[in-house]
């Protein structure tokens, strides 16, 4: 017999098969002799109180023995000769808009214009050593996109756009921790997300499609109100129907396709800072215990949300045990983002702190003599028509940090209870963003939406965390890169372009998905799709 139990139980039970299966036996009234084996099912932390607690859904194999595989398998079948699609770029949109045209019986043709994800690490390695980033592979080009060297979180609310476990299975196909099927917020971690990413290539390869690296679109082929290809920098030309899964950072298309009169239009965007605390801190404050997380315990993770003067106020993508990364995807930019190793064991943790920004707030603002200043009658971004006015504010604000970092990597930063008191900080912590870190005062050079809000967020999460709000945090600046400036305007029902037949924007950079798995039920939707425009069911 196979039973299921929904428990809750301290944590050092839980994360020892022998303690869980002697709770079983007292608890339930199982017979221990018969008792073969466990396989828990979901699991999450309950820290709301003093005592912390783990729930659980587990199984409980009496007189049978589990199965070897714990996910669902997916075949994939080969596909050469077969009608071909084109998928523009190689992070979780597309690599999942691939295999699932695969699925379907019909031929991907990636293109890629970063380089693949073992070379692209040492690009990586050389924004920190050199201060110089590569436009073509950084944080946000490259195999696996923005999210393989950027933590590989799998958590996601949009579980009602697509197959959410499909997707948490086909990376456990691929080489993840079947963990990642049990926690309630899965993650594969920095260090051995690039594998799984490298296996998901092979299979597409070994079914017959392609994939080509460093090749950058340039340009749709367009005929008739249809998307017939695409031409590259290459000089190389693809034809078939475009799955456009480029990434929220990939500015030259977006530019490209206002310039071609191809539909886009701004969206809202959050911007703000990375916040660091000692890992241990954060333990203290999360588990309610000075100790910190003891033995049993991951390392604890926090969200915060609040409204300030009509605009969210958020954590975003935290990383406990993690590290902050510079994010740039050009010259003249300071961006920073986050990642953990799957061990989540460094002594920091850290997480985006951002204001929410809609196109209709820049036309108040402009920047005079250094200073912002609130502007009524004409703004540096009255582009606000414009599609690309979120564009051009993101940019703005990395160039402005560039320059208050003395023009290199090293990222202005300032802690965060002087922030809040609006004093310039003498000194800094120690840190894990690895280009160093100048003392600035972010609180006057932010535009006063956003530090303002900040400030105010600020000291609602140190209400509602005390020892939160603290100068052993710093701020590091700037966090832009939340999602994509713009979306591309497609069909609610057939997912292609409002205008062109043929196009599929698709995932984080179209301005429909927001993380790792959104936008791998993003690409399978638009591989359904552009299928189906095939003539492929």
């Amino acid at each position: 017999m196979i039973y299921e139990y929904n428990i809750r139980v301290l944590p050092e039970v839980a994360t020892n098969e022998q303690r869980l299966k002697a709770y079983l036996v007292r608890e339930k009234g199982l017979d221990e002799r018969t008792l073969n084996a466990t396989r828990i099912l979901k699991r999450s932390i309950d820290a709301r109180q003093r005592t912390v607690f783990v729930n659980l859904t587990v199984r409980a194999y009496v007189n049978e023995v589990p199965r070897d595989d714990e996910y669902q398998h997916t075949d994939y079948p080969n596909v050469e000769g077969r009608p071909q699609v084109i998928v523009v770029g190689a992070g979780p949109g597309g690599l999942f808009a691939a295999l699932r045209l695969i699925e379907l019986g019909l031929r991907p043709v990636v293109v890629e214009r970063g380089k693949d994800v073992r070379e692209r690490k040492k690009d990586l390695a050389q924004i920190s050593r050199t201060q110089a980033v590569d436009p073509e592979s950084n944080y946000s080009f490259g195999e696996g996109g923005a999210g393989a060297y950027s933590d590989g979180k799998l958590y996601t609310r949009s579980k009602k756009r697509g197959n959410v476990d499909k997707i948490l299975n086909v990376f456990c196909q691929h080489g993840a921790s079947p963990s990642i099927l049990v926690d309630a917020h899965p993650h594969i971690g920095t260090d051995k997300l690039p594998r799984v990413i490298e296996s998901m290539r092979n299979t597409i390869l070994q079914c017959g499609g392609e994939v080509y690296f460093q090749t950058r679109m340039d340009a749709l082929l367009i005929e008739g109100g249809e998307v017939k290809g695409i031409e590259t920098h290459t000089g190389q030309t693809f034809l078939g129907p475009v799955i456009l899964a480029t990434g929220h950072s990939a500015r030259d298309v977006y530019r490209w396709l206002a310039a071609n009169g191809v539909e886009i239009e701004a969206k809202g965007i959050a911007v703000g800072v990375r916040l660091e605390h000692p890992a241990h801190l954060i333990d203290q404050i999360q588990y309610h215990n000075r100790n910190g997380r003891g033995k049993y315990l991951p390392a604890a993770e926090y969200s915060f949300v609040t409204q300030v003067e009509g605009r969210g106020v958020y954590s975003f993508c935290m990383c406990p045990g993690g590290f902050i990364v510079p994010a740039a995807s050009g010259p003249e930019q300071i961006v920073v983002n986050g990642m953990s190793p799957s061990n989540r064991g460094s002594r920091w943790s850290n997480s985006g702190m951002v204001v929410e920004i809609r196109p209709e707030d820049l036309p108040q603002l402009k920047m005079e003599n250094g200073e912002w200043k609130m502007n009524d009658e004409h703004s540096q971004f009255s582009i606000l028509n414009s599609p690309l006015s979120m564009l051009s504010f993101q940019e703005h604000l990395e160039r402005l940090c560039w320059q208050q970092g003395n023009r290199r990597q090293t990222a202005p930063a300032q802690r965060m209870a002087d922030f809040v008191n609006r004093r310039l900080s003498a000194d800094l912590p120690e840190t894990s963003y690895a280009p160093g870190l100048i003392a600035s005062p972010l609180h006057f050079w932010l535009p006063p939406f956003i530090a303002g809000r900040l400030a105010k967020g600020f000291q609602q999460f140190g209400r509602n965390a005390r020892g939160f709000l603290t100068n052993d945090a710093v701020m590091i600046a700037v966090e832009t890169r939340t999602s994509a400036p713009v979306r591309i305007v497609r069909d609610r029902d057939t997912l292609q372009h409002v205008r062109l037949r043929g196009l599929f924007p698709c995932g984080e950079g179209a301005g429909y998905a927001g993380g790792i798995v959104s936008a791998g039920v993003d690409g399978e939707r638009c591989a359904e799709a552009a299928a189906q425009y095939c003539g492929v069911q």
